[in-house]
């Protein structure tokens, strides 16, 4: 018989429930020919970035796991929790959500037992800029990048009892956050993977890759 889980992601702000509504309908594709002409970054970030990336996963985790769930809004990516937003129809609206969703988890017997980064992140440098500076007393400008943006898998247990039955199930949850902060300042805000397409990642950030691909997403009965 096919588990009816209620899932929810909530450590970057993207409330996925089975039973909830339905996720963000994805942008149109852009033709290549069309795309923003913005330019393309290949440096990854310093490895004392992504392991600040990676710790503050984890903290976030930490907290929604002792159901602290308003740090999931508190902490969500602006301009992600924006789209989200106005796709419910206000911030209201999305606080009374992620209030739902953490009541239907107690109806039906689902609890989050942990939530972890576990995984090889992968970086990027987004938010595309002009640094205009004097050169041999000449004016040059140089494209500089703003932000890092660090892709981090996870994993998250849950715990569920179904009625009638003794030993509780728990499942396994892959997934991954797209963590973000201005440079300089390893100050993250979270873009949950569940639901999240490729396009509405560049339309946010349009000097990822033209390949970018994401981690996998899963959900398993942990054995």
């Amino acid at each position: 018989m096919k588990l009816k889980i209620l899932t929810s992601i909530l450590a970057a702000g993207s409330i996925c429930a089975q039973d909830g509504p339905p996720p963000l309908a994805p942008l149109p594709k852009v033709p290549a020919e069309n795309a923003p002409q913005a330019a393309s970054s290949s440096s990854a970030a310093p490895a004392d970035v992504v392991a600040s990336a990676v710790t503050a996963v984890a903290s976030l985790g930490d907290e929604v796991v002792l159901g602290r769930y308003q740090v999931a809004v508190e902490r969500m990516n602006p301009q992600w929790k924006k789209r989200t937003a106005d796709r419910m129809g206000g911030m209201d609206k999305l606080e009374q959500q992620l209030d739902g969703v953490a009541k239907q988890m107690v109806q039906q017997g689902i609890s989050m037992i942990s939530f972890k980064p576990q995984g090889q992140p992968r970086s990027y440098e987004v938010g595309p800029g002009k640094k205009v500076e004097t050169v041999d007393g000449g004016q040059v400008e140089t494209l500089v990048f703003s932000k890092w943006l660090v892709m981090i898998p996870t994993v998250t247990k849950f715990r569920i009892i179904r009625p009638g039955e003794a030993k509780p199930i728990v499942i396994e949850s892959i997934g991954f956050q797209v963590a973000v902060t201005d440079k300089g300042k390893n100050d993250w805000t979270f873009i949950d993977g569940a639901g999240l397409t490729v396009n509405d990642l560049r339309s946010l950030y349009v000097n990822l890759p033209q390949d970018l691909q994401f981690p996998p997403l899963e959900k398993r009965e942990a054995r």
